[in-house]
């Protein structure tokens, strides 16, 4: 039998999980794009293994503040783990900042004229606006943060998913899946750390389940509405974008049932972290996956 460890320390078969999802993460955003793109004919992205890490490192970043800002109210009364908002928001900046800087390298352009790119434009914003946040979030008004964490997860969608005519539809339907996702990995988070201080938490994770449903709710609608967009049905299993996406769709869903698994555990009043434990690796895994999509070729070329 292992023993847990200290208080705020993970024991070891918690500690080699997380070793084995970063790994997993880590692979999937250096090798994934190669790999779904075997056989399909199309061209290989310059740098995609390094901006989708960077990506991953970015939505991953986001998700961590944006999780601890609304899981600080889903916490009610009694003690809570040390902010990682700051450090999240940072890590954030960080990645923008290196994709910016990758922008630069990979299509032989001056810092000063990417920064007049679209594309270069809205990863300063985003550089800045988590920069920003970061610094909110280590004040003593820690709620401060949202905005500027707003205004980066509207960049990121504007960048990820570029409209002909500005902020269209597409853009919307990002910016909602993009917020969800972080509320839904990073509360995820939050949640789990609170209840290892408190040693449980029934209210807690009650509170965080019903935040939860309406987070998953909007990643299902935004995330078919995106795909229906995006993706020609007949491209499904021969692009790469079809691949990657039908990875994901296969570990949201398995995120999905881990996440009934705690609800019903919770109902019967059984410990559900166990569940939601897995759940959060299987969420990092999407992380990365969602991060691939937008480094794979645009699926849409193979009908022409």
């Amino acid at each position: 039998m292992t023993l847990p460890g200290p208080l705020g320390t993970p024991s070891r078969p918690t500690a080699a999980a997380a070793a084995a999802v970063l790994a997993l993460v880590l692979a999937v955003a250096l090798l994934g794009a190669g790999l779904a793109r075997t056989g399909t004919g199309e061209l290989r992205m310059p740098a995609a293994g390094t901006t989708a890490l960077l990506r991953s490192l970015l939505v991953a970043g986001l998700a961590v503040a944006v999780g601890e800002l609304v899981g600080t109210r889903l916490a009610g009364p009694g003690p809570l783990p040390r902010g990682w908002a700051a450090p999240g928001a940072l890590l954030a900046a960080a990645s923008a900042t290196g994709l910016l800087l990758l922008l630069a390298a990979v299509s032989g352009l001056s810092l000063p004229v990417v920064y007049g790119l679209r594309e270069g434009r809205l990863l300063l914003v985003t550089a800045n606006a988590c920069a920003l946040a970061a610094f909110c979030a280590a004040s003593r008004r820690p709620t401060l943060a949202a905005l500027p964490l707003a205004v980066a997860v509207v960049a990121e969608a504007l960048r990820a998913h570029p409209e002909t005519a500005g902020f269209g539809p597409g853009t919307g339907l990002t910016v909602v899946h993009l917020a969800a996702a972080s509320l839904w990995t990073g509360g995820l988070l939050y949640v789990l750390r609170v209840l290892r201080l408190r040693g449980g938490g029934r209210e807690v994770l009650l509170r965080y389940a019903r935040t939860a449903a309406v987070a998953y709710a909007a990643l299902a609608v935004t995330g078919t509405l995106s795909t229906l967009r995006r993706l020609p049905l007949e491209t499904v299993l021969t692009s790469a974008y079809g691949r990657v996406l039908l990875v994901k769709l296969a570990l949201f869903g398995g995120a999905s049932l881990l996440a009934l698994a705690a609800r019903s555990r919770l109902r019967s009043g059984a410990d559900a972290r166990p569940p939601a434990r897995v759940e959060l690796g299987v969420l990092a895994v999407v992380v990365a996956l969602s991060a691939l999509l937008t480094v794979v070729p645009d699926p849409a070329w193979l009908l022409l």
